[in-house]
Parts: C-alpha cells; sequence; structure tokens
C-alpha cells in the first residue's frame, strides 16, 4: 500500500475552538488498516466513481488505502461544492453510518484509487469487537457531525420569519435532531428578499424548506420534514424485536443503551427528537459526572450516538399511539399508521409541562409562549425582558440562562418561594442576580399581540396588584401531565395519568419496581407514577429495568 500526500487542506473555522481537525479526519495506523481488512473487501476504483449519493441509507464504510475520495454536496445552483478529502488510511462517514438514516453527502474517487470497503453490517460488527478503532470512528463521526452543523454542509435553508410559530417549530426540529441548516429570517436577513423573489413567493407562504437536491417544502409538518431528510427508519410490521422503548428521554435512551449493549434486538420510537424535558434544558448542572454542566441535548446527543453504537434503531418523528397488549408479542401502534411488535415494552413517553389557563393562550403558542429553552429560543430574547412561569429546576436554568441575554427575567411563582421545588444552586443564583426578579404568589392574567406575543399582565394575587410590561417571550414550566393517553385500555394508571408500578400496579411487590399490570412491560422515567422528577434517577431506572426485561423475556428456572 503506497501512501499519498496529506490530505488537502479540509473547509472549517480556525477559530472554533470544537474543530479538532486531526481527530476529525485521523489517519489510521498500519495494524488498524490491517484488522479493519478482515472486515471488508478490497476494491480499485477509477476515477470519477461514486461511492455513495446523497439521500442513500445504510451506505457502506470506505477505508482509503492508496488514492483519494472526495466528498460532495450540490449548491442551491446545481452546483458541486467539495467540503473535505480522504487520502491514504482514512475513512468515510458520519453519525448516519450507526443507522438506516439518509447520508447527508456524495462521495468519489478523485483519482484512481484502492479502498477498503467494508458493508454495513460487518461496520457494526467491527464496531463491537474492535473497541479502539471504534473509539476513533465514534468521535471522529461526532466531530464531523457537529462540523457539518456549524458550516451548513449538506443541510437544508430554511426561510421564514424568524418570530413566526412554524418557522420556530421547524428550526426546533432540526436543531434538536441535529440536522444541518442555515435559516434566513425574513424579517431582518437582507438575503430573504432574493430567496422570496427566486421562488415566486408570498409571505402567507413561508416558511418553507429547501433542499440541495431541490426538494422544496411549503410550511411542512415535521413528520413530512423528518421523511424528506430521510431522518425516519422504515419499520418492517412483521419482525419482532426484543424490546421496543417508547420515548426517547434520558430514561429511554438508558434503557436502549443497555438493552442493545447486553445483546437485545431494540427499537426507539419517538415523536419529537431525543431528549425529552432533558433536552430542552439550556445547561444541566447537578448531574454526576459533569462538574461544568452540559446542556439537555449535548446529552441527549451522546445518549443517541451511544445507542446506535450498540445498535438500537431510533424511529424520530415516530410517536407511540397505541398499543395492543392483549397478543403476544405486542404490537405498538404509531402515528402514522405504522406498527412495531416487540417481546417486550419499556414505557418511557415522560411528562410534558401544563399549559397556562389565560385567554388567548393558544394563540401564542409558539410565537411568544416556549416550553424550551435553548440557544435557539435564547436568541429571540436578546435586550428584551422575558418571563419564566415556575419553581422548579427547568424553571431555574432557564431563568440563569436567559439572564445573561435578556434585559431582565421576571419569574412568576403561585407560591411563597422556590426552596421547596428547586435546588439551592439555582434558588441563590437567582436571588444573588440583579438581572432576576422574583414574583412570589403571583400568576399571568392576560396576554396580548398582533400576530406574536408582544405584552403580559400578571397579579400579585395577596394585593390584587397588576403588572403589564412590553414582554414578547414567555417560558412556561410549570407542573407535568404524563404522556399516557396511548395506553388508557392497557395499563393501570394513577389518578393523575401516571402509570402504575411495582407495589402500587398489583397490590403486592412485583419482580421489578418498574413492573406495570401487564408482564412484560415496563414504566421508567417521569411517566411513572411516584418517579422522582431528576435526570439522573431517569437514567438508572432506565438503565436498572434491562435487568427485568431479561428475566422477563428468558426466566430462570425454578
Amino acid at each position: 500500500m503506497s501512501e499519498q500526500s496529506p490530505a488537502p487542506e479540509v473547509v472549517y473555522d480556525p477559530t472554533d475552538p470544537m474543530n479538532r481537525k486531526e481527530q476529525m479526519f485521523p489517519r489510521l495506523d498500519p495494524s488498524m488498516v490491517r484488522r479493519i481488512a478482515a472486515y471488508g473487501q478490497e476494491e480499485f476504483v477509477q476515477a470519477g466513481t461514486n461511492l455513495f449519493e446523497r439521500g442513500q441509507r445504510g451506505v457502506d464504510f470506505f477505508l482509503v488505502l492508496d488514492g483519494l475520495v472526495e466528498v460532495f454536496t450540490p449548491d442551491k445552483h446545481g452546483q458541486i461544492h467539495i467540503f473535505t478529502m480522504y487520502s491514504a488510511r482514512q475513512f468515510s462517514g458520519e453519525m448516519n453510518m450507526f443507522n438506516k438514516r439518509a447520508v447527508m453527502a456524495s462521495a468519489r474517487t478523485a483519482m484512481d484509487s484502492h479502498v477498503l470497503r467494508v458493508r454495513s453490517d460487518d461496520f457494526r460488527r467491527m464496531v463491537a469487537a474492535e473497541a479502539d478503532i471504534s473509539e476513533i470512528i465514534m468521535r471522529a463521526f461526532i466531530l464531523r457531525r457537529v462540523g457539518l452543523i456549524r458550516m451548513g454542509y449538506g443541510g437544508v435553508v430554511l426561510v421564514g420569519p424568524g418570530h413566526s410559530a412554524d418557522t420556530l417549530r421547524l428550526e426546533r426540529f432540526l436543531v434538536r435532531n441535529g440536522y444541518p441548516h442555515r435559516t434566513i429570517d425574513t424579517e431582518t436577513d437582507p438575503e430573504a428578499g432574493g430567496f422570496i423573489e427566486c421562488f415566486q413567493l408570498t409571505h402567507q407562504q413561508l416558511p418553507v424548506v429547501i433542499c440541495p437536491e431541490h426538494c422544496f417544502l411549503q410550511n411542512p409538518t415535521s413528520a413530512e420534514l423528518a421523511d424528506e431528510l430521510g431522518l425516519t427508519e422504515t419499520i418492517d410490521p412483521d419482525h419482532v424485536y426484543d424490546v421496543v422503548v417508547a420515548g426517547a428521554g434520558p430514561a429511554g435512551l438508558a434503557a436502549a443503551v443497555y438493552a442493545a449493549s447486553e445483546g437485545l434486538s431494540t427499537i426507539v420510537v419517538e415523536g419529537i427528537a431525543p431528549g425529552g424535558q432533558a433536552g430542552t434544558s439550556s445547561k444541566i448542572e447537578n448531574y454526576l459526572g459533569f462538574p461544568t454542566g452540559i446542556s439537555g441535548q449535548a446529552l441527549a446527543g451522546r445518549a443517541q450516538a451511544q445507542a446506535q453504537k450498540f445498535g438500537a434503531r431510533l424511529a424520530i418523528s415516530r410517536q407511540a399511539a397505541g398499543i395492543d397488549c392483549s397478543v403476544q408479542p405486542y404490537r405498538v401502534f404509531l402515528d402514522d399508521g405504522q406498527s412495531v411488535q416487540a417481546r417486550a415494552v419499556i414505557v418511557a413517553t415522560g411528562a410534558r409541562y401544563r399549559k397556562l389557563d389565560v385567554p388567548g393562550y393558544t394563540q401564542f403558542e409558539g410565537a411568544g409562549i416556549h416550553y424550551a429553552c435553548t440557544a435557539m429560543e435564547g436568541q429571540l430574547c436578546k435586550d428584551g425582558e422575558v418571563v419564566v412561569v415556575g419553581g422548579g429546576n427547568s424553571a431555574g436554568q432557564a431563568a440563569v440562562f436567559l439572564s445573561r441575554i435578556a434585559s431582565h427575567v421576571h419569574v412568576l411563582v403561585r407560591s411563597s418561594g422556590l426552596a421547596a421545588t428547586m435546588s439551592d444552586y439555582l434558588v441563590q443564583r437567582i436571588l444573588l442576580s440583579s438581572s432576576i426578579t422574583l414574583h412570589t404568589h403571583s400568576e399571568i392574567v392576560g396576554l396580548e399581540g398582533e400576530g406574536r406575543l408582544s405584552q403580559v399582565t400578571w397579579q400579585q394575587r395577596d394585593t390584587g396588584e397588576l403588572t403589564t410590561r412590553p414582554i414578547s417571550n414567555v417560558f412556561v414550566m410549570i407542573g407535568a401531565e404524563p404522556n399516557t393517553d396511548w395506553l388508557k385500555d392497557c395499563l393501570s394508571l394513577d389518578d393523575k395519568g401516571f402509570v402504575l408500578t411495582g407495589r402500587c400496579a398489583q397490590g403486592h411487590i412485583l419482580e421489578s419496581p418498574y413492573g406495570t399490570t401487564k408482564p412484560g412491560i415496563f414504566a421508567v422515567g417521569d411517566v411513572r407514577s411516584g418517579s422522582v422528577k431528576r435526570v439522573a434517577s431517569s437514567v438508572g431506572e432506565g438503565s436498572v429495568v434491562v435487568q427485568a426485561v431479561h428475566h422477563y423475556l428468558a426466566p430462570s428456572p425454578v
């Protein structure tokens, strides 16, 4: 195997501290190349040969032995844009190698080349068997995805008014699913006029999503967008998995990691994006092992990658809508009409924030009223006043995060304080911050705006005093309602709709504290009655429940 000169310079931002070129595009040592060769086949490929194309699923892994491979996407004019090249002992791929999603770029040989092709199934086998090689590949794939997101390569263009509920919905879906994109705000971006004129759009038709290969989606649903981008996976209704995990919050992802790593065929179905409520948090500081904190999205992204590394399948934008628990294997019905069969089911659909009972509330959802607080929502709050409603940790994290962006943060709680519901480190930050005001015994009574929120009125219940402020963004993080509508005909629920488990489920202690009234169906995380609403406890429950799944699937002899 002859070596080529070092790979050409890759387009990247040298000021970005996250950009670690040597780790993104490592050159494997010869001994690793020899070990990988045992899983693949050597091929001599002529210059200009496509190895894979954007939109393909389940593509092969390529290790360059000699020659040059270029990775490219077409731009909006159909011109080819080459954004990186691989030479000797470098390899292709990014995070989509771990699932059956559509790849976001094409690859072809730039010259006559000698490559090692590893088929997708053999690639998974190699990753499982070769720990040191797997570590290098996983790190490279994660960093490449980060690079694609930062640079917008292989992604889509979202065009629409930045404060529109639908624009925010689509952008939030792309961000939370880690899909590269660029947003053109028609309210502020000077380039917007050119896009609108080019596609002969009216403002009433916005937002639109434009793909490099000329797809054009006018205000698609999240499911339609997921389908077009290849984020969804095709589900075989006749295939029986060992376990289906409903929900990809911390509990569901932990269950997927442990189930897949212990040899159980596992599929996760999730309606929006990995992370659940935790995925909407700007920073989680009290999760073990992250002394400087970690964003909910970053934690979810790592867990998703980990689960896929072990072979778990993730069906995103596919929400559990019902279950037939009268037959075995169980069949979970999805909201798009598909269904999935499994011998065991782990319910991890979590909970959602409750809504305020205020006149006109629904018209401002997504147009000023938010249930997530990430960097994306933070951009909408620059230099303006905001309101955070709620006294739990999520509300506290949101208030502290927004205090660095907004001109002032008003925290509204109906109780007399925060100590009973919020971690002390957050309470102290809120009380000591000059940018945050805590309003106790207070609630929102009025919302106003034309098209989007512009004014908020709240009342101090003890005195009746009303306060009205020019506020365009309200973050509602109060209580929780369980996502259990799809289970009502199958499992026993408590009076608030949470799943009864363990002692509560049967009136006596079951083999597992996560067992429900149906053998082989388990519940973990926020959806479970009596659970502790913390990320760490959800992860713990998701990991521990797998032992009970094993016992159910292969009971010990008496």
